[in-house]
């Protein structure tokens, strides 16, 4: 998986390629070395294919470390299929997916 990391006026976390057991250990690891310094952190999917149980709970441990520090949390571009995951494992109601 690429992740890209962008700074503006939000941080913004572009993801190319699959988040599952493999690589979501990655996106962990990238986030906690960001300076979070804007207050709000979006998590592009444009470009992902695939998301696992294991890239969803990457997702929730970094939602609950920015909403800790004030900080929020958007998922923004999310295809068909990731967002049936969403929808069936409850996410939807637990992200803030636009």
């Amino acid at each position: 998986m690429e992740i890209k990391v962008l700074k503006n006026d939000n941080i913004v976390i572009e993801l190319k390629g699959r988040l599952d057991t493999t690589t979501s250990p990655q996106l962990d690891q990238k986030v906690k070395e960001i300076e979070i310094d804007k207050n709000l952190v979006i998590i592009d999917f444009k470009e992902l294919e695939y998301i696992s149980s294991a890239g969803l709970r990457v997702l929730l441990a970094i939602k609950k470390m920015l909403e800790a520090s004030g900080k929020k949390l958007e998922i923004h571009n999310v295809n068909e299929v990731i967002l049936e995951v969403f929808n069936v494992t409850g996410f939807i109601n637990v992200l803030n997916v636009k």
